[in-house]
């Protein structure tokens, strides 16, 4: 079972945690409001109210031994910070941190967070994509010059397969798997849609209508792929 730490619980932090322990991991959460705490304390395996700058406590929760950390203080840059470098030299490998701006998420960058995010930009994206293209149904930018997106295979795709779509050669895109709804029936015999995820496409798959592909690559060519949909 996959172990993460949650540090702050506002909106972000709460959701993380709540959202990582409904899918079957096992979740610290961490904030110095005993009021959150308490409301986490339903919501995730165990939640404990301390100072996140307290070496010594975290510690004693065996941060290092986490999946991932994930560090959900934005607005108080100097705890968050601090937080981050004693993290890394209690020897947590993995550290994903909310940032408040660019600023932030570069300095957490250099002291070696393995992902900064900036929610509100990267929901300020996702809505802008959806909006300029039918075809977005998700866009995340990874800060790294990479996007991963879910795209719904759009009318010149169909019928295809992925090696006559040549993505990765020709588009510099690689899409890593392939979301479909298929009808089945259950035991009542009620009709039932249900999402069949191929995370391991293959180069003979064809693309059917409603699949939506998971697309990874540049930013500039993912956006070059969108920006083409209507051609």
């Amino acid at each position: 079972m996959a172990k993460y730490a949650v540090i702050g619980l506002g909106k972000f932090g709460m959701t993380v945690a709540t959202t990582l322990y409904k899918n079957g991991s096992e979740v610290i959460a961490i904030d110095n409001d005993i009021k959150l705490v308490e409301e986490a304390s339903a919501k995730v395996s165990n939640a404990y109210k301390l100072d996140c700058t307290d070496e010594l406590a975290l510690k004693q929760l065996q941060m290092q031994d986490m999946d991932a950390v994930i560090l959900a203080i934005g607005q108080n840059i100097e705890v968050s910070i601090l937080t981050t470098a004693i993290l890394k030299k209690i020897g947590v490998a993995y550290i994903v941190a909310k940032a408040d701006n660019k600023l932030h998420s570069k300095i957490l960058e250099i002291i070696g967070v393995q992902q900064a995010v900036i929610p509100e930009e990267q929901i300020g994206l996702q809505i802008a994509h959806t909006l300029l293209s039918r075809n977005v149904v998700k866009y995340l930018d990874l800060n790294t010059g990479h996007s991963i997106v879910e795209y719904l295979a759009p009318k010149k795709y169909i019928g295809k397969t992925l090696m006559e779509l040549a993505l990765p050669t020709e588009k510099g895109v690689n899409v890593v798997a392939i979301k479909s709804n298929k009808m089945t029936v259950t035991e009542e015999g009620d009709n039932k849609i249900e999402c069949i995820v191929n995370d391991l496409p293959g180069a003979n798959d064809i693309i059917t209508e409603g699949d939506t592909l998971i697309l990874l690559g540049p930013t500039s060519r993912i956006n070059n792929i969108i920006s083409e949909e209507g051609e």
